[in-house]
C-alpha cells in the first residue's frame, strides 16, 4: 500500500520533474545514478528549506545588530542626561551650601550688633540712673535755695522797716550795723538767685538730656526689633530644609535631637553673685531678653541638627561622576540566576575612584569578606552601619575613627562582582535600608 502510494506520487511529480540520470565515469568503467522525481523533489525541498533558514537567520542577526546599536545609543544618551542632571544637582548643592554659609555669616554679624546694642542699652540705663539721681539732688538744692531766698527776703523787709523807724525797740541795733547787715543779706540774696538760676538751667539741660536718651532708647528698641525679626526669619529659613531632610529620611527628629542633647550636655564653671536690676527682681526678663533667649535656643537646635547630620550617612560615597547600575531591592542575580534581595546600591565608575565615608563613625571591619571582596564597615550613631564593598584598595584600619568625607578606599572589582563598581549598604539596627533615601533627603541641603 505504501509502495503504491509512493509510486503514484513519483508518477505525478514526473510531469514536472522527469527522471534524470547522473553519469559517473572512471578510468575502468562508467556508472550512473538514477534520480527519480521523488528524489529530485526531496532534494529541492531540502535546498529550499536551507536557503530559507539562511535568509531568516541572517535577518535575525541583522535586526539584533541594529537593535543593539540603538540600545547602546540610548544608553549613551541616558548616561549624558544623567551626568548633566548630576552636575546640575551638584551645582544646586553648592549654591545651597553657599547660601547657608552666607546666612551664618549674617547671623554672626547680627549677633555682634545685638551685643553692641545690649552694651549701649546698659550704658544708657546707667546714665539715666545717674541723671535721675542728679535731678533729685538738684531739685532738693533748688527747694532749699528757694526757702533761703524767701527767708532772706523776709529778713531784708524786716531790716528795712527797722531802718525806717517803723518797728523795733528804741534801744535796737545801730543804723550802721543794720545797713551792713542789709548789704550782706542783699549780696547773699543775689548769690542765691544766681545759684537758683544756674540750678534751673542745669535742670532744664538734664531734662533735655533725659528726653534725648529716651529717644535714643526708642531708636535702639526699634533697631533691636528689626534685628530680632531678621534673625528669626533667617532661623526659620535655615531650619526648614533640615526638618525636611530628616523627615524625608524617615527619621524621628525629636528622638534624634534628644539623643544628641544627652551626649552634649556638660556644664560647669565658677558661680558669681547675681546682680538685681533696678526695674525689678533678678528673675524678671525684658521682652528683648526673652526673644534673645528664644533665638539662642533655635541656634542651639540648628547646632544639634548639624551634629546629627554629621553622624548620619547623608553624604555621597563618591564625589566624582558615576552610574547607578543596580538599585536597592529584588533583582535577578547576574551569575547565579534567580530572584534575590539586593541589600545595597551599586555605583559604577573608573577603577581606583576614591571612596569616602558618608558620616562620622568608627571602622568595625576593613578586610576581605566573602561576596563583598575588600570591604570596609563603619559603625555610626543611632544604630546605623554603612558597608563599602568590592574595593581595589582599603585605606583605613579596624578601630580607626573617621569623619564624613574621609577617604577610606578605592573602587575595584574584588569579590563576587561582574565589573568595577562600589556596593554601598546602609543598615539600621541590623536591617538593610535603601541608601538613596538618605542621599536624596540631603540633596537640597548639602
Amino acid at each position: 500500500m505504501t509502495a503504491r502510494f509512493l509510486h503514484r506520487i513519483d508518477v505525478a511529480l514526473g510531469r514536472y520533474l522527469p527522471e534524470k540520470r547522473l553519469f559517473l565515469r572512471s578510468e575502468q568503467s562508467t556508472r550512473f545514478v538514477r534520480l527519480s522525481p521523488l528524489t529530485q523533489a526531496a532534494a529541492l525541498s531540502g535546498t529550499t528549506a536551507l536557503v530559507a533558514w539562511t535568509m531568516v537567520a541572517s535577518s535575525i542577526l541583522l535586526i539584533d545588530q541594529v537593535g543593539s546599536g540603538n540600545i547602546r545609543d540610548q544608553a549613551r544618551r541616558e548616561q549624558a542626561l544623567y551626568d548633566s542632571r548630576l552636575n546640575a544637582i551638584a551645582a544646586e548643592r553648592d549654591r545651597r551650601a553657599e547660601a547657608v554659609r552666607q546666612a551664618q555669616d549674617r547671623f554672626n554679624l547680627a549677633l555682634d550688633e545685638v551685643s553692641k546694642m545690649q552694651s549701649a542699652l546698659l550704658a544708657s540705663e546707667e546714665r539715666r540712673r545717674e541723671l535721675e539721681t542728679g535731678m533729685t539732688v538738684l531739685q532738693a538744692t533748688l527747694r532749699r535755695t528757694l526757702a533761703e531766698r524767701d527767708a532772706a527776703q523776709d529778713r531784708s523787709i524786716e531790716l528795712a522797716a527797722q531802718l525806717a523807724g517803723e518797728t523795733g525797740p528804741a534801744d535796737g541795733p545801730r543804723p550802721a550795723d543794720l545797713e551792713q547787715t542789709l548789704t550782706f543779706l542783699t549780696a547773699a540774696l543775689d548769690e542765691t538767685s544766681a545759684e537758683r538760676d544756674k540750678v534751673a538751667e542745669d535742670a532744664a539741660s538734664a531734662y533735655e538730656m533725659v528726653q534725648a536718651i529716651a529717644y535714643e532708647r526708642e531708636l535702639d528698641a526699634e533697631r533691636n526689633d528689626q534685628i530680632f525679626t531678621s534673625l528669626e526669619e533667617a532661623l526659620t529659613v535655615s531650619m526648614t530644609p533640615l526638618d525636611k531632610m530628616f523627615k524625608a529620611a524617615g527619621l524621628n527628629t525629636k528622638s534624634i535631637l534628644n539623643r544628641v542633647r544627652q551626649g552634649y550636655s556638660g556644664v560647669g564653671g565658677p558661680l558669681t553673685p547675681l546682680s538685681v536690676s533696678s526695674k525689678g527682681s533678678a528673675t524678671e526678663l525684658s521682652p528683648d531678653e526673652i526673644r534673645a533667649r528664644a533665638i539662642m535656643g533655635r541656634l542651639d537646635e540648628i547646632n544639634m541638627y548639624r551634629i546629627a547630620a554629621e553622624k548620619l550617612p547623608f553624604a555621597q560615597p563618591l564625589k566624582s561622576s558615576y552610574r547607578l547600575t543596580s538599585p536597592f531591592g529584588r533583582r535577578t542575580h547576574p551569575t547565579l540566576g534567580g530572584s534575590r534581595m539586593h541589600e545595597g546600591t551599586d555605583m559604577a565608575s573608573a577603577y581606583g575612584t576614591p571612596i569616602y565615608s558618608t558620616a562620622d563613625g568608627v571602622v568595625v571591619r576593613a578586610q576581605w569578606v566573602s561576596g563583598y571582596g575588600r570591604m570596609v564597615e563603619i559603625r555610626h550613631e543611632f544604630g546605623i552601619v554603612t558597608r563599602y564593598g568590592h574595593m581595589s584598595k582599603i585605606r583605613v584600619k579596624a578601630g580607626q575613627r573617621v569623619s564624613r568625607g574621609d577617604r577610606i578606599g578605592d573602587m575595584g572589582n574584588s569579590g563576587r562582582s561582574t565589573g568595577t563598581h562600589l556596593h554601598y549598604e546602609v543598615r539600621v539596627d541590623g536591617k538593610p535600608v535603601n541608601p538613596m533615601t538618605y542621599i536624596k533627603a540631603a540633596r537640597n541641603v548639602f
